[in-house]
């Protein structure tokens, strides 16, 4: 699987998805051509879920992009996706792997080059570095007042694997982060909470690909 072209990254939440679905929003990012989904609407049940990602997968596999599920590795195996993103808290990388796989992909989310050399050197495949602008979503595990891109460039340096960016990141501000070395940006109210998912999706795309 091609990571290192993931370049817009969408992080679902339902709870600021002005009303719409999770599974509106996605049919508009993928619309929008966003590169990789992540189903985390962590507000939700288990059995919900469940049900969302199962939806995601019929969408994300017609579309031809990955998904990834949040810190459940069960959930992941359970509705069939590429692999799974895993916090600092979360069960290790190795796990992750025995559970679903060596084929799966298994993303790390870190803040520090510390924690972002650990995670590649347990064999995390991907890094979701953040928050690098400030913001107010409890879905963004990090520092919230931001990391900033010089961190970004920090930790891009010191590892291998693809970076990509999260954490108060939208059209227009998006560009710096991957100036600074990250391959792409995880983008959670930007799309989900847009007028227009499909057309943020779009700018946002643009952004970082200008």
């Amino acid at each position: 699987m091609n990571i290192s072209g993931w370049q817009t990254y969408l992080v679902t939440a339902t709870s600021r998805s002005a009303g719409r679905t999770t599974p509106e929003v996605v049919a508009a990012a993928l619309d929008g051509g966003v590169d990789v989904v992540q189903l985390r609407d962590k507000a939700a049940s288990a059995r919900e879920r469940h049900e969302t990602g199962l939806r995601l997968r019929e969408l994300t596999a017609e579309a031809g992009v990955p998904l990834v599920v949040n810190d459940r590795i069960d959930l992941a195996a359970a509705v069939d996706a590429d692999g799974v993103h895993l916090g600092q808290s979360d069960l290790p990388v190795a796990v992750a792997r025995e559970q679903l796989g060596e084929e799966a992909v298994v993303g790390v989310s870190a803040s520090t080059v510390e924690q972002a050399e650990a995670a590649e050197a347990a064999g995390a495949d991907y890094l979701g570095v953040g928050a690098v602008y400030g913001t107010d979503s409890k879905d963004v595990s990090g520092d919230r007042n931001g990391i900033g891109t010089e961190r970004i460039a920090a930790v891009a340096d010191a590892v291998e694997i693809p970076v990509i960016g999260i954490g108060g990141i939208d059209a227009g501000n998006a560009a710096p982060v991957v100036a600074a070395g990250a391959t792409g940006v995880a983008v959670l109210s930007a799309i989900t909470a847009a007028e227009d998912p499909a057309a943020a999706t779009a700018a946002i795309r643009e952004a970082v690909t200008d």
